[in-house]
């Protein structure tokens, strides 16, 4: 048996890229975010997003509502290379504190596949 050594036949090595780049490491707690400035700029970035487009108003809070928590989410997203596209802080309602017929009544969310559209559009353009 002849090996590919034996013929000569080399295998090129990959190179290695070495270079390493300094991510801050996702935050479990909002105090720390804030203390990292790559967080803080996303965190302000977000809450700036949503009180410009109106998705709360400050009222004073009733004795008896419940409160909804909220919670930040914290990510990173890269490109398709691998490279840091940006940090990402979400602003979530913690489900878990809501009490039905108290904080909601129904929750509906329309999701439609494309292919449930053609195919109706397809029915409705044969007949």
């Amino acid at each position: 048996m002849v090996t590919r050594s034996q013929s000569g036949i080399v295998k090129p090595i990959d190179c290695l890229s070495l270079l390493t780049s300094s991510l801050s490491p996702v935050s479990k707690s909002p105090f720390l975010a804030l203390n990292d400035p790559n967080w803080s700029n996303c965190v302000y970035d977000e809450y700036n997003a949503l009180v410009k487009n109106g998705t709360w108003v400050l009222v004073p809070r009733p004795s008896d509502v419940n409160l909804v928590r909220l919670m930040w989410l914290f990510k990173h997203k890269f490109q398709a290379e691998g490279t840091l596209s940006r940090y990402k802080a979400r602003l979530v309602a913690n489900g878990s504190s809501q009490q039905l017929s108290i904080d909601f009544d129904e929750t509906f969310i329309l999701v439609v596949k494309l292919a449930t559209i053609r195919t109706v559009l397809s029915l409705a353009v044969s007949r």
